[in-house]
């Protein structure tokens, strides 16, 4: 019997050391040299080189001052991450919706976009169509009282062209530039 054991738990220490050390060594290693950006979260730094978040992952921004991401059924939780699983005929997504819509609703505007009353499948998409972003112009003019053009020209400069699909907008590099163009006169 002691013969079957020992090369059993020999073959099963060398397994996990080469499965459970050396290759999650070596993955890693190759991913901080070839990708650090990646290999560490994409994470987003502001002008003080302090760690704002991630660009792959949206972030709640409270305030009419600042440019809104897509909502997130998980309350931008990444534990907790996923759809509502609110079926379209279900009364209380069409009520969210709605209300949603009601409260980004300004007259003269148009239709308020879908991605902007719409969760993504994870709840953390952090990208924005441009057209969703520059829809928020208006709110966001008024409660800074700077010029619309200024907002369309950053916007226009956060604009990224992904190989596949539709141009967007990563909201919280969008509003790390917005924090950094402010009025010195309105507190951080």
């Amino acid at each position: 019997m002691l013969k079957q054991i020992r090369p059993a738990l020999s073959v099963l220490a060398f397994m996990t050391l080469i499965t459970g050390v050396a290759y999650p060594l070596a993955v890693t290693g190759v991913a901080q040299l070839a990708f650090p950006d990646q290999a560490n979260g994409s994470l987003v730094l502001d002008g003080k080189g302090a760690v704002r978040g991630s660009a792959l992952l949206a972030q709640n921004f409270e305030g009419v001052e600042w440019f809104q991401p897509r909502p997130s059924a998980a309350a931008f939780a990444t534990v907790s991450s996923g759809a509502s699983n609110l079926a379209p005929s279900n009364p209380a997504l069409a009520e969210r919706i709605g209300k949603d819509a009601q409260r980004l609703f300004d007259e003269g505007q148009g239709p308020v976009p879908m991605q902007l009353v719409t969760t993504s499948a994870s709840g953390l998409d952090p990208h924005l169509s441009p057209a969703a972003a520059r829809f928020q112009i208006g709110r966001i003019a008024n409660a800074r009282g700077i010029p619309s053009d200024n907002l369309e020209r950053l916007i226009a400069a956060h604009v990224e062209r992904p190989l596949v699909g539709p141009a967007v907008v990563n909201v919280l590099a969008l509003n790390l530039a917005l924090a950094d163009n402010r009025p010195s006169a309105q507190p951080e």
